[in-house]
């Protein structure tokens, strides 16, 4: 795989049930070593229209934002989840955070089932599990100074006195002058507004977090700085990571593995030299073929390039729900729903014609 660089990393066959997307090997769960996080036919559907189309329209009429998916994430490990927006990966994320109800399936968190956890017990278990949002500003109250954002968990949560970071200390974490404790978060560039959204993260010490568009709205050199410090971060701490993002340059520069979702469900997930060298769903190929390479001898062979727009989540298409938008759609594509099988050790497909489709293929994607 061609590693993309610091700067452009800040840019901007069927079986017969469906294989949970999981990580051996180096720095992965094994038989001695479960996942940390392992997602089981998880699905959230949010309500559409007025009460008389929830009453009698149920689940059918619902947006189903994530439809069934099935990944296991291990301690220490970095997964990148990519995918376009209404692809649900933010849903995934949230409901992984225990920030909104299921339809079903389960969220293992070692060992221990969320979705069927008491509030009680639930409250106690959040501070090992803690979400970095996509905009800092609207995640942080601007009527409190910083050192009060950073102190807040603490009383939400009562944690003892002796178990707490300084202020000092958080700010000195991410990197921020202990000056800027007395500022509110309008009087904070965009970067440091990340910096104290991380920190607050931070500062009920978890083991695992989520990170959505971590880069989002941020400069290069800032969405660059800001991976450093992630990086950083996981070294220091032995923090676990699900990085959410448009972006597969950003994930081929941090993460270990790299799950692909489309219209709320995994179509492909490998480790990232497979996604990146070998990439099987057509879907994977086309968000490849659209990262900008500034040297033109560079530029992967294949040109698949995505044309019309992600279907509803309300009302998606039968079958494969990729096949409207794929110039290798056959017979089996609109009526019959592909499976994740795994086609090479940790690499993971959900797609018909995976091994058909040739290597060198340059076939646009027809308009919908």
């Amino acid at each position: 795989m061609s590693e993309p660089t610091l700067d452009e990393a800040g840019v901007g066959g069927t079986g017969d049930r469906q294989t949970t997307a999981s990580q051996g090997g180096e720095g992965g769960p094994g038989p001695s070593r479960p996942p940390l996080v392992s997602i089981k036919g998880l699905r959230a559907y949010f309500p559409y229209g007025g009460s008389f189309d929830r009453l009698f329209a149920g689940e059918r009429g619902a947006v189903r934002a994530v439809d069934g998916v099935d990944i296991d994430i291990g301690r220490g490990e970095v997964v990148g989840l990519v995918g376009e927006s209404g692809s649900g990966k933010t849903t995934l994320g949230r409901a992984i955070a225990g920030l909104m109800d299921v339809a079903g399936g389960q969220i293992l968190y070692d060992g221990r089932d969320l979705t069927r956890m008491s509030s009680r017990r639930w409250r106690r278990l959040r501070r090992k599990v803690q979400i970095i949002f996509q905009d800092p500003y609207s995640s942080l109250s601007p009527r409190l100074r910083v050192e009060h954002l950073l102190l807040e968990p603490y009383t939400i949560h009562k944690v003892p006195s002796d178990q707490r970071y300084s202020v000092s200390e958080l700010l000195g974490m991410v990197d921020l002058a202990f000056e800027l404790r007395r500022k509110y978060p309008h009087e904070l560039s965009g970067g440091q507004a990340r910096r104290v959204g991380i920190a607050r993260a931070l500062a009920l010490r978890p083991e695992f977090i989520v990170a959505d568009e971590i880069t989002s709205g941020l400069d290069v050199s800032a969405g660059s700085s800001v991976l450093n410090l992630m990086e950083g971060l996981r070294d220091q701490l032995g923090l676990t990571y699900l990085f959410i993002t448009h972006n597969l340059n950003l994930v081929g520069y941090v993460a270990q593995r790299i799950a692909v979702m489309y219209l709320g469900q995994l179509i492909e997930v490998g480790t990232t030299d497979q996604v990146f060298d070998s990439p099987a769903h057509p879907y994977t190929r086309a968000l490849l073929a659209s990262i900008s390479e500034p040297n033109p001898s560079q530029r992967r062979a294949e040109s698949v390039l995505i044309s019309g727009e992600i279907p509803s989540p309300r009302n998606p298409p039968s079958g494969c729900r990729f096949h409207p938008r794929c110039p290798f759609a056959g017979e089996l594509s609109s009526r019959q729903q592909p499976l994740l099988q795994e086609i090479a050790s940790r690499h993971f497909v959900a797609c018909h014609y995976w091994d058909r489709i040739p290597a060198d293929s340059s076939h646009p994607l027809h308009e919908v």
